[in-house]
């Protein structure tokens, strides 16, 4: 069984920064694919960035540059610090796990295990 708690989340106002955390409760983190969602009312959860079990790195096009994916083995935590935050990055943020490796890494559909979400809100 696969736990993923995130925390973090909150109200910013545009320009500011958050970082978000998850905290998995597995006992071989080091083997999962791991990526940050998100969910604004009426729209479907789309993937925002990902990595891999070797640290290699993907983000949607829209957040290169401002997002930054990362985790820390040692206490199975995926962090992504977010930076210069925008009206429209405001959704609830889940974290997703999955053992095995899928090209489609930042489609809903590549992860089996979910978390609760944190609520982001960037007001203008």
């Amino acid at each position: 069984q696969v736990r993923l708690v995130e925390s973090g989340g909150g109200s910013v106002q545009s320009g500011g920064s958050l970082r978000l955390s998850c905290v998995a409760s597995v006992s071989t983190y080091s083997r999962y694919y791991m990526a940050w969602f998100r969910q604004a009312p009426g729209k479907e959860r789309e993937g925002v960035a990902a990595i891999d079990m070797n640290g290699r790195t993907s983000y949607a096009d829209s957040e290169k540059g401002r997002f930054t994916i990362s985790q820390d083995n040692a206490e199975n935590t995926l962090y992504l610090q977010m930076n210069s935050l925008k009206p429209e990055d405001t959704a609830m943020y889940y974290c997703a796990a999955d053992r095995y490796y899928s090209s489609s890494y930042l489609s809903p559909t590549a992860y089996r295990y979910w978390g609760q979400g944190t609520q982001v809100t960037v007001s203008a």
